[in-house]
């Protein structure tokens, strides 16, 4: 009893007065330590060694060059996951001297069967042990295989990844099946509803006619059959050599991926013979202009309970600049500027709202179903483009709206709207920075094309610097080329290229007009 009322006056007292007045302290005085300020050094400790970033340390991203050549970049980011991966410098640009598809073939062809793995199953096994999953993407001008595990996992993944793309079996019954796959996405790409891809594909072709990035992405449906094991060796002979190729990790120590490249990258013979990268197609893209059209019948694209309208779409493009350029950031300060998106989106300033295709054309004009800025940039040329999609009766309206926006591009830009740009700039790459695959992308492709890496921090200054000027004059400069046009749906009242020409070469951007004596 004696000690239930001692408990009961010790909560009474803590109710009263608080905790501090029922905290016992070791020191069993009140000038204790309690009464010494937080923010001096308490008496008797040693002064604290705090670690501090020398100047080797801020570049976080380490390279190192292999006997070989083989470039080794990581980056270090806490984790228990890693992303790594192998990035070879080719894509279709290079297949001028090999019918198209080749690279599409071999991104459908990876981490299958190799000397190590009998099978895709065993290889996706391995990489069950350790979490981990795998993907291989080609684009214009880059191969990229990758692999994200745990970071203990890290040997097998580097050896999988040697394996993977030196030494590739390319069974036939694989290369059969990658037939059906290519031909089953030529077809899917000409019938799904969002006609971007293709029209991606049209407007590098009118772009850069016959060469280069203007080569097709996708492999044409007559190469399908043209394409065998011996064709295949002979284009990995060319371009899959050491020095053509980058080594990224993110996520992991240098020194250990140093290691693991050393013990699995360096000695390995490909399975095609030694490499030559002397039959390596060096052309620099040639920018012709130009329109390519597809007359096609979109009422049927999109059934359903809710179908999309019958649209034509178009893209308009002019050459801007390769992203090795300075005025490449500029660019892209001009893309998130004029911004765009579809006429149903919903949102507000993070989505792009206040981007002059949405107040200058979607809310004007309640006709037009999307207008939206794409920006493409390689190591020696680049395209910036309006996609833009309306009712097929008011095709020459909408050329009219783009070609007028192209032309206001080279107008002084408004304080507020140009750091409201380069404020969404920045903003977009910290976000997409906070991705660990997207920064072993980041860190390949640099590496790849320019030998080092330039941290976000740098980019970020980099836009900081952008001026009114340097949008007009970059602007400028664009408009003086020739324009590339690509036209997809119903193109009845498509204007002539000749007509196009003329509108960007004017002073407000319009078409000539058109006097018809009967409609």
């Amino acid at each position: 009893m004696a000690a239930h009322m001692s408990r009961f006056r010790a909560w009474g007292r803590l109710q009263r007065f608080g905790l501090t007045a029922c905290r016992q302290y070791s020191s069993g005085s009140s000038s204790g330590y309690p009464n010494v300020s937080l923010s001096a050094p308490l008496p008797g400790i040693p002064k604290p060694l705090f670690a501090a970033v020398d100047g080797q340390e801020q570049y976080e991203t380490k390279i190192t060059t292999l006997e070989n050549g083989l470039k080794v970049a990581s980056q270090n980011k806490f984790g228990q996951f890693c992303t790594v991966g192998i990035l070879v410098n080719c894509g279709s640009r290079h297949e001028v001297r090999y019918p198209s598809g080749i690279s599409h073939f071999l991104e459908k062809l990876a981490f299958s069967s190799t000397a190590q793995y009998g099978s895709k199953d065993e290889i996706l096994l391995t990489l069950e042990k350790h979490g981990g999953i795998c993907d291989c993407q080609t684009s214009r001008d880059t191969t990229m295989y990758a692999v994200s595990a745990e970071v203990k996992g890290l040997d097998t993944v580097v050896s999988l990844l040697a394996d993977a793309v030196l030494q590739p079996r390319l069974l036939d019954d694989e290369i059969e099946m990658t037939k059906m796959a290519v031909r089953f996405e030529l077809e899917d790409l000409n019938m799904r509803p969002d006609p971007e891809p293709l029209l991606t594909e049209m407007i590098h072709a009118a772009a850069y006619r016959g060469n280069t990035v203007g080569l097709p992405r996708f492999c044409p449906m007559e190469n399908v059959e043209k394409i065998d094991r011996a064709l295949l060796h002979s284009y990995l002979r060319s371009h899959y050599c050491p020095e053509r190729m980058v080594l990224a990790g993110v996520g992991i120590e240098h020194e250990q991926l140093v290691d693991c490249a050393r013990r699995y990258l360096l000695d390995m013979k490909p399975v095609w013979g030694s490499s030559t990268s002397g039959n390596v197609d060096l052309s620099v893209a040639q920018y012709t202009g130009g329109i390519i059209k597809m007359e096609k019948d979109m009422s049927d694209v999109s059934l359903g309970p809710t179908p999309i309208p019958e649209l034509t779409h178009i893209m308009v493009g002019l050459e801007s600049c390769s992203f090795l350029e300075d005025d490449f950031i500029p660019f892209a300060v001009l893309n998130m500027m004029m911004g765009g998106g579809g006429s149903f989106s919903a949102g507000g300033p993070g989505k792009g709202m206040f981007t002059r295709l949405y107040l200058n054309v979607l809310n004007r004009h309640h006709w037009m179903y999307n207008a939206t800025s794409y920006h493409h940039s390689y190591e020696d040329s680049g395209l910036l483009c309006i996609h833009a999609s309306a009712d097929p009766r008011q095709v020459r309206e909408m050329v009219e709206i783009i070609t007028r926006e192209f032309i206001q591009m080279a107008g002084t830009a408004g304080e507020m709207e140009l750091e409201r740009a380069k404020t969404q700039l920045k903003s977009m790459l910290m976000m997409n920075l906070e991705s660990r695959p997207v920064i072993f992308e980041d860190v390949g492709r640099q590496v790849l094309a320019t030998g080092k890496r330039k941290l976000p921090h740098e980019l970020c200054q980099l836009i900081n610097n952008v001026t009114a000027n340097d949008i007009k004059r970059v602007t400028a400069k664009m408009l003086r080329g020739k324009p590339a046009v690509a036209a997809l749906g119903d193109l009845t009242e498509l204007p002539s290229y000749e007509h196009i020409q003329a509108a960007l070469s004017s002073k407000d951007g319009r078409l000539p007009r058109m006097y018809r004596l009967f409609r």
